[in-house]
């Protein structure tokens, strides 16, 4: 087998083939503009990646609309609101009726699936299953990703641009030099214990569950097998949780605010710690990041996978103009466009966290204050609207 990279020669350079990366090579195409994307996971091993997915209006709508599936719309759940539990009951925050707008609950695996098939059907050049990814000469007029697929076989591919959406574990982070990427993070003290149980739902919509214990997440998958978390340390040990003692813990959370949970066989326990994370710029010569390559949040707000499908979205559109109008300005604006929306995202979704997690050190006055919160959040439409209008999604803007 031959030293010498085959060279290929396309316009953008995606590295990363998860919702983010595909989803940006599906709109390149609809544009006219070629890409190649890669990923070191299998298709295989992405799709048995499970996880969830609360889809905002816009994500749903850029997935109907650019012709990726309307598989979004037959198989998932349209949420029309969310519960908070908490003082002792539960209390319905109504999405349509306070902001006109709702939610698609739509694991994350199948938006991947869809998205995958759709590359699949349009002749896209996607290849999973890579290794030894780096990209080279990213100031230069072009710059290059260097891999090696899943034969074996070296390959120098050499683009007008790169884009990094290779998850929260990004090698293109770091190819931005040290003096100039500026890094903000956040720490939470607290996991997510997250299980999957063959039961039918439990509620029609997701319950979030304030409670002395901690928070829990009330979750559903389908009609027959349902996704729950609570609150836990980082360093809880699953093996230590019988599904006798998990289904004990989450009802002794839920009823304290008036709800039995619908319990069934576990098919699956994991503890998911987390924490919010910004890398600014997002743009280094010919390279650019997006999806949770550049950024991360805590899963209470839902926003994870829905400001990846965000970035793309406005980066397909700014790349659309440096391309055809040899534009490089572009990739800041996109930079710009993007950031702005982060850091509501960032914001919202902290304030979800801290306002329904419990601290290890909390005390009672603490876990008081938070019931107070909450009942001036629930008693105002003022403060519902808010929830309402950062859940489902702010509007898209040019």
């Amino acid at each position: 087998m031959s030293d010498q990279p085959a060279l290929t020669r396309t316009t953008v350079g995606i590295v990363g083939g998860g919702p983010a990366g595909l989803m940006l090579s599906h709109l390149l195409a609809r544009s006219g503009i070629e890409s190649i994307a890669v990923d070191l996971r299998t298709r295989t091993e992405i799709e048995q990646t499970h996880r969830a997915g609360i889809l905002e209006q816009d994500s749903v709508r850029l997935l109907v609309e650019t012709g990726v599936s309307d598989r979004v719309l037959r198989d998932g759940y349209r949420h029309e609101g969310i519960e908070l539990g908490f003082g002792g009951e539960c209390h319905r925050i109504d999405f349509e009726s306070l902001v006109g707008a709702a939610v698609q609950l739509y694991p994350q695996t199948d938006v991947f699936i869809d998205l995958a098939d759709a590359r699949e059907r349009d002749g896209g050049d996607v290849r999973f299953g890579v290794s030894d990814v780096s990209v080279v000469d990213l100031t230069s007029d072009a710059p290059g990703l260097l891999f090696t697929d899943a034969d074996g076989v070296l390959h120098e591919v050499r683009c007008n641009y790169l884009v990094g959406a290779d998850g929260s574990r990004s090698i293109c982070r770091h190819e931005f030099p040290e003096h100039q990427r500026r890094q903000y993070t956040r720490e939470y003290p607290y996991a997510w214990f997250g299980i999957l149980c063959e039961a039918p739902p439990s509620a029609p919509e997701l319950i979030y569950n304030h409670s002395e214990r901690g928070f829990a997440l009330i979750s559903q998958r389908t009609e027959t097998l349902q996704r729950m978390y609570f609150q836990c340390d980082p360093e809880e040990d699953v093996d230590q949780w019988s599904d006798e003692r998990i289904w004990e813990e989450l009802q002794a959370r839920v009823e304290a605010n008036g709800r039995t949970l619908k319990e069934g066989p576990i098919t699956s326990k994991t503890v998911l710690p987390f924490r919010s994370f910004v890398q600014e710029p997002m743009r280094h010569g010919r390279l650019v990041l997006a999806g949770d390559a550049a950024h991360t949040v805590p899963p209470t707000g839902a926003k994870g996978l829905n400001l990846a499908l965000a970035d793309v979205r406005v980066l397909a559109e700014e790349l659309e103009r440096a391309v055809g109008q040899r534009d490089e300005s572009a990739l800041d604006d996109y930079a710009t466009r993007a950031l702005g929306r982060v850091w509501k995202a960032q914001h919202f979704s902290y304030w979800m966290t801290t306002m329904l997690h419990r601290l290890p050190d909390s005390s009672a006055f603490d876990v008081r204050r938070q019931v107070g919160e909450l009942s001036m959040l629930v008693g105002s439409d003022a403060g519902s609207q808010y929830l309402a209008e950062a859940y489902t999604g702010w509007p898209a803007t040019g």
